[in-house]
C-alpha cells in the first residue's frame, strides 16, 4: 500500500502549484492524441499529440467539426453514431479491438483505438476523446508489417502469373523488395552455366561495380556465393563488425550496415540469390527472411515457366526445321541422285574416260555433290532425322575434342583427363551418334559429382570381350575380339546394384521429378547395340562410376568389308522391278541396273508394279521409292508383292531419312534400305545383300 505523498512546506501536495495548470500540463503532455468535442461535434481543445497524429497544425484544428477525421466512406453513419451516442454518453475504453480509422489532413488513413470519456456528469457538455494509433503497438505494428508482406508477395504473384517475359519479373522483384523491406539496395543474381561467375539480372539503387548484365565472380568467403553452395540464407548484421565475409569497400564507403541474401532454386538446383542491403544496422527479422525467401521462390517459379515456355517453344521449333530440312531431303537428294549418277555415267563414257581434263571436270563436279549430300546429312543430323551410318571414327581424336569443349563448359571443379593412346585403333560407328553417347554419359558424370571430382576419358585396344558381355550376341561361343574400348570414369557418388541393375532400362531414373527422362543411358544402350558393339557398367556407392562402350573397330571389320565386296557382285541376268515416280531418278537408277547386268521393268507407280507381277511379269528383285505421291507407299508395295510373290527380294530407296527410320523399325530383316543419293557399287552392294538375304531364308 502506498503512503500519501509527504505534504510540501506550505502544507499542500502541490506546493502551492495551481492544480489547472498541471491539467493543463498533462493535457499537453499525454502521449495519446487528446480532443475535446462539444454537444455539436466541435473541437474546442486539442493537444499537441493529436495535432502530429492527424496532420493539421494545433490552431486549426481547433473549431472543425470532427466528422471531417472520418474517412469519407464511414462518414454519414458516423454522424447517426454520434447522435445515439449524445442522447445516452457512457464511457468507452480503450481494448474493445474495433477496427477504427482516422481521416488524416492529407486524406491518408491510420489505425486507431479510441477511448471516449463523457463531462455530463461534471456539468460540462463535452467528451474527451483518447486516440491512439495501433501501429504504435508491437504486436500490431509486427501484424500490420505481415499484411503489407502478404500484400507486395500477392502483387508479385499476380505478375508471375500475367507476365509472360521473365525479364519483367526480375525488374519488379528488387523494386518491390526494396519498397516492402524499405531498403536501399536489392540485386538478382544468377549463376552462370560455368559456376565460377554469377550475371546480376535485375537491381536497384545498385553499386557502380554491379550494373545490370555485369558478371560478378563467384568468390569463396562472400555471402552470395556461401548461400549458393550452402543453400540456405545468409544474414549480416553490421558489414563493420562482419567477419565471416570479405566485405567490399564499396559497401562501406555506401555507409551499408546490414544485408540478407536467400537462395533461388530450380527444382531442388541452387542457380543464384537474392540480396537486399540497408543502411540500418540489424535491419532484418525472421519476418524479413520470410518475406524475401517467399519472394525468391516465386521468381524461381517463374524463370522455371519461362524456360520450360522456351524449351518446348524450341522443341517445337526444332520439329518444325526437322519436318522442314526432311522434306528438303527428300527432293534435294533426289536432285543428288540424278547429278552423282549422271556423273558416274559419264565418267565413264570412252570419250571422256581418255580425256584427263574431261576427268577433271567430272571428278569436280561429283566432289561438288558429294559436299552437297553431306550438307544433307548435317542438316538431318540437326533435326535428328538420320539413319545410323557407320564409318571409321578416330576415337582417340573424338575424346581429346570431347574433352577440350567440357573443360570450358562444366563446372571448373571437375578435373578431365584423356588416357587414349597413339595406337588406338579407328572405330566404326555413325561419329554423331557416338559423340552423342558419350555427351550423354558425361553429363549424367556431371550430375553425380556436384562438389566436383575427376572425369576421365579412356580409350584401349580390347583383344577379347570380357566373357560377362558375349551372351548378349547371336553366337556367344563364336570369336568375340577386335573391340575398342571407350570408357567414361568419374568420381561421384555412385549407384547401389538395385540401380545399377536397372540403368539401361527406358525411362527409369533417380533423378528428381523434371531433371531427367530416364532415356539418356537407355540411348546409349540402343546405340551401341545397333553398331554391334556392348556396353558395361562398374559403379558402387561411393566409389564412383565407369561406364564401357566396346564398339567395333577399324581392323577387325576390315577382312568383313573384303569379304562384302567380293560379295557384292550381282549375279548377271537378275530381273528387277524398279518403281520410282520421279522420271529422272529412274533413268539414272536404270542405267546403273542395266551396267550391273540386270534385266529392268521400270514403272512410276505401286499399281503399276502389281499389275506386272499379276500379268507374268518375272521379277528377282523389287526396288521402289518409299514416297510414290498419291497411292500406295513402296513399303505398302513391298507387302503386297511379297505376299502375292513370297521368293521376291524387296530393296527400299528413299531420299527422305524420316521414311527409311520408319522403315526400319517396322520392315521385315530380309529387306533393305538405301539412302538417296547412292552409287553404282552401293546399289550393287544393295542388290547382293537382299539376294543373298533371300537364298538363306529360302
Amino acid at each position: 500500500m502506498k503512503s500519501d505523498p509527504a505534504p510540501r512546506p506550505d502544507g499542500s501536495p502541490l506546493g502551492g502549484i495551481d492544480a489547472q495548470t498541471v491539467l493543463r500540463a498533462l493535457f499537453a503532455a499525454s502521449t495519446d492524441a487528446l480532443i475535446v468535442a462539444d454537444e455539436r461535434g466541435v473541437i474546442v481543445l486539442a493537444n499537441p499529440a493529436a495535432a502530429e497524429l492527424l496532420g493539421y497544425p494545433l490552431d486549426e484544428l481547433i473549431g472543425l467539426d470532427v466528422d471531417i477525421l472520418v474517412p469519407d466512406a464511414i462518414r454519414m453513419n458516423h454522424g447517426a453514431y454520434r447522435a445515439a451516442y449524445g442522447r445516452n454518453p457512457r464511457p468507452r475504453p480503450m481494448g474493445t479491438h474495433m477496427e477504427l480509422v482516422a481521416k488524416r489532413r492529407d486524406g491518408s488513413e491510420v489505425m486507431v483505438e479510441i477511448a471516449l470519456s463523457p463531462l455530463q456528469s461534471h456539468g460540462l457538455p463535452l467528451v474527451v476523446a483518447a486516440i491512439r494509433d495501433i501501429a504504435a503497438y508491437p504486436r500490431m505494428k509486427q501484424a500490420l508489417q505481415r499484411a503489407r508482406y502478404s500484400d507486395h508477395l500477392a502483387q508479385v504473384g499476380r505478375l508471375a502469373v500475367d507476365a509472360r517475359d521473365a525479364q519483367v519479373l526480375l525488374q519488379r522483384v528488387p523494386e518491390i523488395a526494396t519498397q516492402a523491406l524499405a531498403v536501399e539496395i536489392a540485386v538478382v543474381y544468377l549463376l552462370e552455366p560455368n559456376g565460377i561467375e554469377f550475371r546480376v539480372r535485375g537491381g536497384i539503387g545498385m553499386l557502380p561495380d554491379e550494373g545490370i548484365g555485369e558478371l560478378v565472380p563467384n568468390r569463396p568467403a562472400t555471402s552470395v556465393a556461401d548461400v549458393v553452395a550452402q543453400g540456405r540464407p545468409v544474414a549480416v548484421e553490421d558489414y563493420r563488425t562482419e567477419r565471416r565475409y570479405a566485405v567490399p569497400p564499396s559497401y562501406l564507403e555506401a555507409d551499408l550496415r546490414s544485408g540478407l541474401t536467400v537462395p533461388i532454386s530450380d527444382r531442388g538446383r541452387v542457380t543464384g540469390a537474392l540480396a537486399v542491403r540497408s543502411r540500418t544496422t540489424r535491419h532484418f527479422g525472421d519476418d524479413e527472411l520470410r518475406f524475401l525467401d517467399a519472394l525468391a521462390n516465386l521468381l524461381a517459379s517463374s524463370l522455371q515457366r519461362a524456360q520450360s515456355e522456351e524449351a518446348l517453344g524450341h522443341a517445337e521449333r526444332l520439329e518444325s526445321v526437322g519436318q522442314l530440312t526432311g522434306g528438303i531431303a527428300h527432293d534435294f537428294n533426289n536432285l543428288l541422285t540424278v547429278i552423282q549418277g549422271n556423273l558416274q555415267v559419264l565418267e565413264e563414257l570412252p570419250a571422256v574416260a581418255d580425256d584427263a581434263y574431261g576427268q577433271q571436270l567430272v571428278a569436280a563436279a561429283t566432289r561438288a555433290a558429294r559436299r552437297g549430300a553431306e550438307l544433307t546429312g548435317k542438316l538431318l543430323a540437326f533435326s535428328r532425322r538420320q539413319v545410323l551410318q557407320p564409318r571409321p571414327v578416330d576415337a582417340r581424336a573424338m575424346l581429346g575434342s570431347l574433352a577440350d569443349m567440357l573443360r570450358r563448359t562444366l563446372d571448373q571443379r571437375i578435373r578431365i583427363e584423356v588416357d587414349a593412346p597413339a595406337d588406338t585403333p579407328a572405330v566404326v560407328a555413325d561419329p554423331g551418334q557416338l559423340e552423342s553417347a558419350l555427351l550423354n554419359i558425361a553429363i549424367n558424370a556431371r550430375d553425380a559429382m556436384p562438389e566436383g571430382g575427376l572425369l576421365r576419358f579412356a580409350a584401349r585396344a580390347c583383344d577379347m570381350l570380357p566373357a560377362a558381355l558375349r551372351h548378349e550376341f547371336d553366337d556367344p561361343d563364336g570369336p568375340h575380339a577386335g573391340f575398342v574400348e571407350l570408357s567414361i570414369s568419374d568420381s561421384g557418388t555412385g549407384m547401389p546394384d538395385a540401380v545399377k541393375e536397372r540403368a539401361f532400362e527406358p525411362f527409369f531414373t533417380t533423378k528428381e521429378a523434371g531433371r531427367g527422362t530416364g532415356l539418356g543411358l537407355s540411348t546409349v544402350y540402343g546405340f551401341v547395340k545397333q553398331s554391334h558393339g556392348a556396353v558395361a557398367i562398374d559403379s558402387a556407392p561411393g566409389a564412383g562410376t565407369t561406364l564401357t562402350l566396346y564398339i567395333p573397330s577399324r581392323k577387325a571389320l576390315a577382312g568383313t568389308d573384303d569379304a562384302g565386296t567380293s560379295g557384292d557382285a550381282v549375279p548377271p541376268g537378275l530381273r528387277v522391278l524398279l518403281v520410282e515416280d520421279d522420271a529422272a531418278v529412274g533413268q539414272v537408277v536404270g542405267t546403273f541396273l542395266a551396267a550391273l547386268g540386270c534385266t529392268v521393268t521400270a514403272v512410276s507407280q505401286a499399281e503399276q508394279a502389281l499389275i506386272a507381277i499379276d500379268g507374268g511379269t518375272l521379277v528377282d528383285v523389287l526396288l521402289t521409292d518409299i514416297a510414290l505421291g498419291p497411292g500406295m507407299r513402296g513399303t505398302e508395295l513391298a507387302t503386297e508383292a511379297q505376299r502375292r510373290m513370297p521368293t521376291l527380294a524387296i530393296l527400299l530407296m528413299s531420299g527422305y531419312p524420316a521414311e527409311l527410320l520408319e522403315a526400319d523399325r517396322d520392315a521385315p530383316p530380309s529387306w533393305e534400305l538405301l539412302q538417296k543419293p547412292f552409287s553404282r557399287a552401293e546399289l550393287a552392294r544393295g542388290i547382293a545383300r537382299v539376294i543373298g538375304e533371300r537364298r538363306a531364308g529360302g
